[in-house]
């Protein structure tokens, strides 16, 4: 009896162990794919986020043609060095601050969805 017990007991620790590696995975880019998002052309940057015009055709402009968008994304390997004029697609967890601009807080990710003029 003793040793089904630390068995069940092993069992549980195991089970508990594998949900919080999963749960502080790190993101990726697969994780994403998912979550809600927008396009839109980067107006101006500041240190901690980035003045974004939304495109016309996305749903968050009902929200605002203007959001804020802060630069500490969840995906360490998102781009967060923009300059006004990147095309940008924001993937974030859905959540939009009321306020002109209109503000995101929670951000997954950054990508630039179109490349900007290098000056060779």
């Amino acid at each position: 009896m003793k040793k089904r017990k630390y068995l069940m007991g092993a069992f549980l620790l195991l089970i508990f162990a594998l949900g919080l590696a999963y749960y502080f995975k790190p993101m990726t880019m697969n994780d994403i794919y998912d979550k809600p998002n927008f396009k839109g052309t980067v107006v101006q940057v500041s240190e901690g986020a980035i003045l974004v015009e939304v495109d016309p055709e996305e749903d968050e402009i009902k929200s605002s043609d203007l959001i804020s968008v802060s630069l500490e994304v969840q995906l360490k390997d998102s781009m967060t060095d923009f300059k006004p004029g990147d095309r940008v697609g924001v993937y974030y967890n859905g959540e939009i601050a009321e306020s002109y601009p209109a503000q995101i807080h929670t951000v997954y990710a950054i990508l630039l969805v179109e490349g900007r003029n290098v000056e060779p």
